[in-house]
C-alpha cells in the first residue's frame, strides 16, 4: 500500500527528531515543519489510526515498526540523493530541497541504481585520489 508524501514527510520527520531527542511530540514536529498545531494533530490521528505511530498518555509519539520502516526509507533516500545532487555540483540548499521532493516519487529501482553507481564512483575516486 501507498501513503501519501505528507504521510511520509510526518513519519520521516518523527524519525529525525528522535535521532535528536528522546521524545517526540506533536509541538515539536509542528515547529520543525513549520505547521499548526492543529493541523499536525489530525495527521497524528490519521497516522495513529492507520497503524504507523503510537502516542502514549503523555502525548509521546513513537514509529510502529511498520511506521519505522517508511521512515527509514525516506530518511535513506533522502540522504543519498542530497548527497549525489551536491556531488554533481549542486549547492547544499538546492540539493536537500529537491531531495525532499525526489525522495517520495522516486522508484526503488531508481533508488538502488543511484547508490549503486554513487559507491562505484566514490569507489573509483578515491582510489585515483589514493595514487
Amino acid at each position: 500500500m501507498r501513503i501519501h508524501e505528507s504521510a511520509e514527510n510526518y513519519l520521516e520527520t518523527i524519525l529525525m527528531l528522535r535521532i535528536k531527542n528522546p521524545y517526540v511530540r506533536s509541538i515539536d514536529i509542528a515547529n520543525e515543519l513549520g505547521f499548526s498545531k492543529p493541523s499536525v494533530s489530525v495527521a497524528m490521528k490519521n497516522l495513529r489510526e492507520n497503524g504507523y505511530v503510537n502516542v502514549d498518555s503523555d502525548g509521546y509519539i513513537t514509529l510502529t515498526d511498520k511506521g519505522k520502516k517508511i521512515a527509514e526509507t525516506m530518511y535513506e533516500r533522502h540522504k543519498w540523493i542530497s548527497t549525489w545532487l551536491m556531488r554533481l555540483g549542486v549547492n547544499e540548499e538546492t540539493a536537500v530541497e529537491d531531495a525532499c521532493r525526489i525522495e517520495h516519487v522516486i522508484s526503488a529501482e531508481t533508488f538502488e541504481a543511484i547508490k549503486v553507481f554513487t559507491k562505484e564512483f566514490m569507489s573509483k575516486t578515491n582510489d585515483k585520489n589514493d595514487e
